[in-house]
């Protein structure tokens, strides 16, 4: 019997609102989990687990466990995507969200340097180890989730839907930190910091109880069906499409390292450096988090009328224009300008680039593909712009006495490699490419094999 189209045009897209939503709330959890440890490194890891007798060097450690989750992430991204485009997409989000929950609650759990010795330090970077790796193999399958159900010229809307999980999860994260702000220094230190690791066990039980209850997706399906899926996804993305993959490596370098500079890197110098509140900081954060709630989504919808391609250009040109700015402002220590700067920087010189890379990834690769090819792409720019370049910061600014011009260059040149990398990228917007939809136009050219194999 043949499926049931939706019955009409309103009930699809209630479905598909309902999809966006779930993958969304599930990216919003993974996002805070892995955010929380961000802010928690920049304040107190350091004194609590790499004791040390100069306090850059702790302040390095601390903020390079965050590169250890980074760096796992090429890894998820390879383990979960095999599967995902093996086995389905819905499978693999259930997977990485409830262990990414485990790994975040057991982080809370962890004694320090003073009680366990060494044992601390290594129990928390097998923790972030676990984190990345799940975090790799989240953001594809929950983009995939969203975009095969979508419309093909609503592609770039929908997709800005999940991508909006990484403010909202930003938000959550420095909010639960802005919270405790009442707390006395020796108070945070002692037990505080250890609440929003001790509450991601709360919203992974909810998230998990939302991702049991969405289907999989009909391109996978149909991809199932006609015999479609490959045997190693993975290796064959690798052999088919490197250039492709490059690309999104070299697309995304820029707005990863544009948002963890900004608020790993800026949060710990404001406060350390600058002697900014911490309240202060996390609070212009979390605004700029709030922001990208707007710009996300709308630069996402742009993007289906306009093309993926000057979006993304638009988004590196703004990222250029507030180089110098963005540190200018934090550095007259106003707080209005502080917060203006931290807001601009997010919303404008992040929101961009971010609200477009959900359907321009993974419409470069066809449906029994897209799971190894988008994440592959996206997650192999990790370890480069959210593990090193927030350390090169912090490094670049010790050896220049305080100054943050170095910084300022460093992010320029790598807003032009992903200008270069987008230069050379094809159109994808179906609405641009002479009405043609994507996804099927590549799947023709693949070789198929048969689905039990």
């Amino acid at each position: 019997m043949a499926t049931h189209p939706a019955k009409n045009g309103t009930e699809k897209k209630t479905s598909i609102r309902t999809v966006a939503t779930a993958s969304a709330i599930g990216t919003t959890i993974e996002w805070y989990d892995f955010l929380i440890y961000a802010t928690a490194a920049s304040l107190v890891l350091n004194t609590l687990f790499f004791p040390t007798h100069d306090p850059l060097v702790g302040k390095l450690l601390s903020i390079g466990t965050i590169g250890v989750g980074f760096f796992a992430r090429p890894l998820g991204a390879i383990i979960c995507s095999h599967y995902g485009d093996r086995l389905g997409r819905r499978s693999m989000l259930i997977l990485t969200l409830s262990s990414m929950g485990i790994a975040t609650m057991l982080i809370g759990l962890l004694p320090t340097y003073e009680t366990i010795g060494i044992a601390a330090p290594i129990l928390l970077v097998v923790c972030r180890l676990v984190q990345g790796l799940a975090v790799g193999g989240e953001w594809g399958g929950a983009v995939l989730m969203v975009t095969e159900h979508a419309p093909a010229n609503k592609r770039g809307f929908y997709g800005s839907i999940v991508q909006i999980g990484f403010p909202l999860g930003m938000a959550l994260g420095t909010a639960s930190f802005f919270a405790l702000a009442y707390l006395s220094d020796e108070q945070f230190m002692a037990w505080g910091w250890r609440v929003p690791f001790l509450a991601s066990a709360v919203l992974v039980v909810v998230g998990t109880f939302i991702r049991l209850h969405i289907d999989e997706t009909p391109e996978f399906k149909r991809s199932a069906s006609e015999g479609k899926l490959v045997r190693f996804p993975v290796i064959d993305a690798i052999r088919r499409h490197p250039k492709d993959l490059l690309i999104g490596l070299g697309a995304r370098i820029t707005e990863i390292s544009w948002i963890y500079v900004i608020t790993i890197f800026g949060l710990s110098y404001a406060v350390t450096d600058l002697g900014i509140s911490r309240s202060l900081v996390l609070g212009a954060i979390a605004l700029g988090a709030a922001v990208e709630l707007i710009t996300i989504p709308l630069f996402g919808a742009i993007s289906d009328r306009m093309g993926r391609r000057p979006v993304y250009m638009l988004g590196c040109v703004a990222a250029i224009a507030l180089a110098f700015p963005i540190f200018w402002g934090i550095e007259t220590r106003n707080p209005v300008t502080v917060i203006l700067s931290f807001v601009i920087g997010m919303s404008v010189g992040h929101g961009i680039m971010y609200g477009v890379q959900a359907s321009f990834l993974s419409e470069m690769f066809p449906s029994n593909l897209r799971y190894s090819g988008a994440s592959l792409g996206y997650q192999m720019a990790a370890p480069i712009g959210g593990g090193l370049v927030p350390v090169a910061a912090a490094a670049l600014v010790g050896m220049t006495a305080g100054g943050t011009w170095t910084v300022s260059l460093l992010m320029i040149a790598i807003a032009a490699v992903t200008m270069l990398a987008v230069y050379y990228a094809k159109e994808t917007a179906p609405a641009v490419v002479s009405g043609k939809n994507a996804y099927p136009a590549k799947d023709k050219a693949m070789p198929m094999m048969k689905a039990t194999d």
